[in-house]
């Protein structure tokens, strides 16, 4: 329904330009009051998932949002950890653009297939959310960006 404002990047061949262009998009994200800059991870050890989200706007504070669960997939985890961001995000009323790193850029997909499937009830809820969020003005979007957890990021650390 809003597909002209959703969109994927995934990373390219050139790994160092897909990280100079993270940093880039970093540097200008911290800067615009209207963007939401979220940073997205998931992982599983001994069975207990662990969920995390960090949000940045502009000029507040660093958001955390940290869930610890158990026998959910990885999928699901990561699924939790962008709804979350999401969440966040949206409940900013000057937020037009939300920009999601993630190393699951194949959970975040997830989110836009109307087909049945595994994820179905996660993904219904984040489509919600951000109906709700593309509704409020025509200029909102949300970009995912992939962001392998292999990669040395940001290029300064």
């Amino acid at each position: 329904m809003f597909s002209d404002r959703i969109s994927f990047h995934p990373q390219g061949k050139n790994v160092k330009n897909h990280i100079q262009i993270l940093d880039d998009l970093t540097l200008r994200a911290s800067s615009d009051s209207s963007t939401s800059l979220v940073i997205s991870d998931a992982n599983i050890k001994n069975n207990i998932a662990t969920s995390i989200s960090h949000i940045h706007i502009h000029d507040k504070h660093v958001i955390r949002t940290l869930h610890c669960t158990m026998n959910v997939t990885s999928t699901e985890a990561e699924l939790l950890a962008i709804q979350c961001g999401i969440n966040q995000s949206i409940g900013h009323s000057n937020i037009k653009k939300i920009i999601i790193i993630t190393d699951s850029l194949h959970a975040a997909k997830k989110i836009f297939d109307s087909s049945i499937h595994l994820y179905q009830i996660h993904s219904a809820a984040i489509s919600k959310e951000l109906r709700e969020f593309f509704t409020i003005h025509n200029d909102n979007s949300i970009k995912f960006w992939d962001c392998p957890s292999n990669l040395k990021w940001p290029l300064h650390a």
